[in-house]
């Protein structure tokens, strides 16, 4: 039991950096195109959901915000939230890309489409129905009163003559982190793509902590996801890791789990309407472990979104279940096909 504790709680620590590195490159180029999500795209539908598919795809929650928001401002309509919504996979992104980086690319392609498709014919189905009628005033988040230069070049020096306390923790962590990576401790303990991956990504959100601003590091950054993001990812990581030794190493639930997967299959995408980052990784973990078939990591994937959909619950509850019960429908049907056929 020791030792599998102290194994979950290395690759938990090993998969939190990974996502957290991400997280943090993903925002600092959130900031530099920060005009991207203010588009006239009232006017086609379908340079909407396209726009909507990628701001899913892209990992993290930004982008499904951005679509939210978008929404409630009457640029996007129910169709593209949809088509968002299916395409993210939340913070779980970032976790699914350090686990099963193939597969995970996969699984993206298939919800860019997927999503695509479904925001096409829940506005075809609605019709008007599916433009916004919220008189939402929420703004999404990007300092637009502030002129943020991510690399001030005149600056940095200074920065680093009084470094705050922010700069200091999260340049003092990714720099173990660094070490644990060149030292074989976490990741793999040889060098393959996956290592060299992770030394890169390390390397580069160093950089982005030693040269940014106070404004982008306190407020993005440290505020944003060190904070917020880091210790839920971690907790939940380790808890769905040591969940799954329990279940499968400690009660042999596996063979039970493999012969009933339909019940698993609804179980997977009723979890998925929760709006919360985490409760997906039980998922991912059964099916890196071999317990779980694709199709249901997949219908799970489509379901959930992480917290993409809180902005929408806060503004508009009858728009935050009919989204997700259109989701939930497309996952139980990419599930369901799965389970019948199979994959």
């Amino acid at each position: 039991m020791i030792s599998f504790l102290e194994q979950s709680f290395t690759h938990a620590l090993m998969i939190t950096g990974f996502v957290f590195m991400m997280m943090l490159v993903i925002e600092y180029l959130n900031v530099l195109s920060r005009g991207l999500f203010h588009q006239e795209l009232r006017d086609s539908r379908l340079k909407q959901y396209l726009l909507a598919g990628f701001l899913g795809a892209t990992p993290g929650c930004l982008g499904a915000f951005a679509a939210v928001t978008l929404y409630s401002h009457g640029v996007f309509s129910l169709g593209a939230v949809v088509a968002a919504m299916i395409a993210t996979s939340g913070d779980e992104a970032f976790v699914m890309l350090s686990l099963i980086p193939e597969k995970a690319l996969l699984i993206f392609f298939i919800l860019f489409l997927l999503g695509i498709f479904s925001g096409f014919l829940t506005d075809f189905l609605l019709g008007d129905k599916a433009i916004s009628q919220s008189g939402c005033q929420q703004e999404f988040e990007l300092h637009e009163e502030d002129v943020c230069h991510c690399f001030p070049w005149g600056r940095i020096k200074n920065q680093w003559t009084h470094c705050s306390v922010a700069r200091g923790v999260l340049s003092v962590t990714l720099l173990l982190f660094l070490f644990g990576i060149l030292s074989g401790k976490l990741g793999p303990p040889t060098w393959n793509w996956i290592r060299i991956t992770l030394f890169l990504v390390s390397g580069v959100a160093l950089f982005i902590v030693s040269t940014v601003p106070e404004h982008f590091l306190e407020e993005h950054l440290w505020e944003h996801i060190a904070k917020n993001h880091v210790p839920r990812i971690f907790f939940w990581t380790f808890g769905a890791l040591f969940l799954m030794h329990i279940l499968i190493d400690q009660l042999h639930l596996e063979g039970w789990i493999q012969q009933n997967q339909l019940i698993i299959l609804i179980i997977a995408c009723m979890v998925g309407f929760i709006p919360e980052s985490g409760p997906h990784l039980i998922f991912l973990t059964l099916f890196y472990q071999n317990v779980i078939p694709f199709s249901i990591l997949l219908a799970s994937s489509v379901v959930q979104d992480g917290h993409g959909m809180l902005p929408m619950l806060a503004e508009s509850r009858p728009d935050f279940f009919k989204i997700k019960g259109i989701n939930l429908f497309v996952g139980l049907c990419v599930g369901l096909t799965g389970y019948l056929t199979g994959w």
